[in-house]
């Protein structure tokens, strides 16, 4: 198998695994800084590399779940406000062996546009959701709770400019990967100009 076609077999079969379908053996911190080490080579405008992550794992993986599901008890409207979701929150980490906060931290007076360097770190993350897959380790991008919320970047200690891109959850998994899928062709998708 040529290079192109072992990129092009971790691509297609790369796919999400909800915590809940990990089953709580540890990663070797060794694996993890390899994976933020493939996210450092993401491209970049300017070479400003707006990437930055946060790293909990053990006892920290805990606290920050319970310090996530306070954050949307306390900020979420009584009405809309479910014990499930918060009980879901706190125990999000319970099954997984890392979770990895992902934002982008904004350089400043920064000419190169906002859009751009999320666009860069958004890529980042992908190189750790490739890397993850090429080691069988499972992976979910989340963007769910309160991770784009002002609590969040608060929580974090984040300058009012940065943006959470997401939480990655990084664990193994017992669950069978599903066979993947897209919902349009991609001949629907592309104007092909000549």
């Amino acid at each position: 198998m040529n290079t192109f076609e072992t990129l092009q077999q971790v691509v297609r079969n790369r796919r999400s695994t909800k915590p809940a379908d990990m089953n709580g053996k540890k990663i070797d911190n060794i694996l993890i800084r390899h994976l933020l080490e493939l996210a450092d080579w993401a491209p970049t405008h300017g070479r400003t590399e707006p990437w930055r992550f946060i790293v909990y794992e053990n006892e920290a993986k805990q606290k920050f779940c319970h310090g996530h599901a306070d954050l949307y008890k306390a900020n979420t409207d009584p009405e809309k406000f479910t014990n499930a979701k918060y009980e879901k929150l706190q125990q999000q980490g319970d099954t997984v062996s890392h979770i990895i906060i992902v934002y982008m931290k904004r350089t400043q007076n920064n000419s190169i546009p906002a859009l751009e360097e999320i666009a860069a770190v958004s890529a980042a993350t992908q190189n750790i959701l490739l890397g993850a897959a090429a080691l069988n380790i499972a992976a979910l991008w989340s963007t769910g709770g309160m991770a784009h919320h002002d609590s969040m970047k608060k929580f974090l200690n984040l300058a009012d400019e940065d943006v959470v891109i997401g939480l990655l959850y990084l664990g193994y998994s017992d669950v069978d990967v599903k066979e993947g899928k897209r919902n349009v062709l991609l001949e629907n998708k592309v104007v092909w100009n000549s």
